[in-house]
């Protein structure tokens, strides 16, 4: 007979991580699905950690070649060992998303290592990375898949000559000239790095300014600074295709005229998508958008009761998917009144001992930590 839950959530990011140990501190039965072999979803292992420590690093690394001498300090030549900056990038990743495993350890928390599928309302099936399966039933299931690199069409990314984000944080060298397809924070950022490290870093953008999602005098200013720092910028140029040429890659661009552009390194950084591949979601009938994000109302509810989502996989807020009143956007599908899922209750409190201090702000554990954990809750 299937194990039984109070709730399942599927991905084990910052969203589903807090969820489930929340879940876990207010009494629920609770279990994650995670198929990666550590804790803590993109962001802990190849998304905002990593690229964070690397930007460090590399500050540290401009810092000691041009900013010290004029503080009086004098390093002598600086050396850069990208091995060791690389290790320490890992060995920040491996502290944090053991911290998550011992805050699920700590609240009693079952890790289903695999992949998690929904075959029916309150029923999930899960495949092991050796083809194991087994299936278990919860009362309320919350998908917290996250998101990933968006595919431009046409470029295929093997991850050591074209390569998303995630290989882009694992380079095993410099790369003399490295092509940024994308003018999001990820492409800057992860540009940023590499082009501190030595190399000749070209941002190529469709649209006409950078950061495209943030406040136009922000992306403005930021453009300036980061011009001043190095980084070149093809803005309302399209990349029509890249093949291979005798010294590296070769770009056709497509912007105010035809011109080419020869790279030794191809980052494709143009946006992120919801993960939902897999998740049986079309089976069960949960509502998505056109983006292809699960439709979710102000509880994280889908339109079929007991499924939950939250994170990237659905709207960044369950209000930005609602138009706005007068406006004659059409209105993201969404669950009728009558048929949405109410709110996941926690069990009623039992009475509470003699000289317990549950009135005191210390006593309560946060959504992000437990209250008695010598180890901190990772950042997101």
């Amino acid at each position: 007979m299937p194990d039984r839950y109070d709730v399942v959530i599927i991905g084990a990011g910052p969203g589903g991580y807090v969820a489930a140990i929340r879940a876990a501190q207010l009494g629920l039965k609770t279990a994650c699905i995670e198929c990666r072999a550590s804790l803590g979803g993109t962001c802990l292992n190849i998304g905002c950690i990593p690229s964070k420590a690397l930007l460090q690093s590399s500050e540290k690394f401009v810092e000691a070649g041009h900013a010290l001498a004029e503080h009086g300090v004098k390093v002598g030549e600086v050396g850069l060992d990208l091995g060791v900056m690389m290790g320490r990038k890992d060995k920040v990743v491996t502290t944090l998303t053991r911290g998550v495993e011992f805050l699920f350890r700590k609240n009693k928390v079952d890790w289903l290592k695999g992949k998690g599928r929904i075959v029916a309302p309150g029923r999930l099936a899960v495949t092991g990375s050796d083809g194991t399966g087994r299936e278990v039933e919860a009362t309320s299931i919350i998908i917290s898949t996250g998101s990933e690199s968006t595919r431009l069409p046409g470029i295929d990314i093997d991850e050591k000559r074209i390569v998303s984000s995630t290989g882009a944080l694992s380079l095993d060298r410099v790369p003399e000239r490295l092509t940024v397809i994308g003018a999001g924070y990820i492409g800057l950022e992860l540009g940023s790095v590499w082009q501190r490290l030595g190399a000749k870093v070209t941002v190529i953008e469709v649209l006409d300014h950078i950061v495209p999602n943030m406040d136009g005098e922000l992306g403005t200013a930021l453009q300036r600074v980061l011009t001043r720092s190095g980084l070149d910028f093809k803005l309302g140029t399209k990349v029509v295709g890249i093949r291979e040429a005798n010294d590296g890659l070769s770009l056709e661009l497509d912007g105010a005229e035809r011109q080419t552009l020869a790279a030794d390194v191809v980052l494709v950084a143009i946006g992120r998508r919801p993960y939902t591949e897999g998740l049986g979601l079309e089976s069960v009938s949960v509502a998505l958008d056109q983006q292809g994000r699960v439709v979710v109302d102000d509880g994280f509810a889908t339109n079929v009761p007991g499924i939950y989502a939250i994170g990237d996989v659905g709207p960044r807020s369950p209000r930005s998917a609602r138009p706005r009143r007068n406006s004659t956007r059409q209105r993201s599908p969404t669950a009728p009144a009558s048929s949405r899922s109410p709110p996941i209750r926690a069990p009623a409190p039992t009475a509470i001992p003699k000289g317990s201090s549950r009135s005191s702000p210390r006593a309560r554990p946060t959504a992000c930590s437990a209250s008695t954990s010598s180890a901190p809750m990772p950042e997101p």
